[in-house]
């Protein structure tokens, strides 16, 4: 059976944002699941429908000629040691380009995640991915190996890991020193902390991440894209109170919500993907590194 998109509700969606950050685990997702199988619509078919699919959704092959695509290693003193990263650039470049930094969700350094990279550097940035789950061995190949394994990271350790692939793009002789990062659900949160944290930051684009307590908010210096998914209640919560801290400190950020779609909708690879609100969030994000970062 061929499951549509407009045929499961919105209770499954949100049953499998909970399963995805570890609130519920595979055995109770699967069962609460099992309250939704209907007919031929049974509870493996809807576990395949939900899980990723990164075999058939890449924009941006590995091995696409227009960039230049590299694995490197660079030292996290405070994060645990050495971390690998995925380093693209368009392989024309005659310049020094922007840098952004692609911050991965809560499973490492997915398939996903490094199509962002190279997507954003096609785009004309130098990037760097960085796969925080590298002390323990690396993104496993497996999302929920690598939910487990990221589980087990400090938080803390994770942010100085991205925060010191800031610092390489920092010393790249390929980067004009303009440097800025995208995140996306774990990776969002980063994007904000690494606000506060980089005073030198150039522009910062959190998708649908936690938010910094209202005493960082002074901290920060870099201008802020930040992008929400209207049904995302979990992080949205905090909204309110980061736009209120936003306003009083008179920073710089602009903020959209895309109504009626799910956290994660960015994220080509699994149902909760919308084309229309990803592709104009895109647009956005590169329109505003292209400012910010030339």
């Amino acid at each position: 059976m061929s499951i549509k998109k407009e045929e499961i509700k919105q209770e499954v969606f949100d049953l499998y944002d909970d399963y995805a950050h570890n609130r519920i685990n595979r055995r109770d997702f699967m069962e609460k699941l099992s309250f939704y199988a209907v007919g031929a619509m049974t509870v493996p078919a809807l576990m395949s429908f939900l899980m990723p699919d990164y075999k058939n959704t890449l924009q941006v092959k590995a091995d696409d000629p227009r960039l230049k695509s590299e694995y490197v290693t660079y030292n996290s003193e405070k994060g645990g040691g050495t971390i690998k990263a995925l380093l693209s650039k368009p392989a024309d470049a005659t310049k020094k380009l922007g840098g952004i930094v692609v911050v991965h969700e809560n499973r490492g350094l997915n398939p996903y995640i490094e199509d962002v990279a190279r997507r954003a550097a096609i785009a004309g940035f130098i990037t760097i991915a960085p796969d925080a789950l590298t002390p323990l061995g690396g993104y496993p190949g497996d999302d929920d190996k690598g939910r487990e394994m990221q589980s087990k990271r400090d938080k803390n350790e994770m942010l100085e890991n991205f925060i010191d692939a800031y610092t390489y793009l920092t010393k790249s002789p390929d980067c004009n020193g303009k440097i800025g990062v995208v995140g996306f659900c774990f990776g969002g949160g980063i994007a904000n902390m690494m606000a506060v944290r980089i005073p030198g930051l150039s522009a910062a684009v959190p998708f649908y991440g936690a938010q910094p307590t209202a005493d960082e908010v002074p901290q920060i210096k870099a201008p802020l894209l930040l992008h929400y998914a209207g049904l995302d209640t979990r992080v949205n919560e905090g909204w309110p109170a980061y736009e209120e801290a936003l306003k009083a400190n008179k920073k710089e950020y602009t903020a959209y919500i895309y109504p009626n779609v799910n956290h994660g909708f960015h994220n080509d690879t699994t149902p909760r993907y919308d084309k229309a609100a990803a592709e104009l969030a895109w647009k956005r994000t590169i329109d505003f590194f292209t400012e910010k970062l030339s």
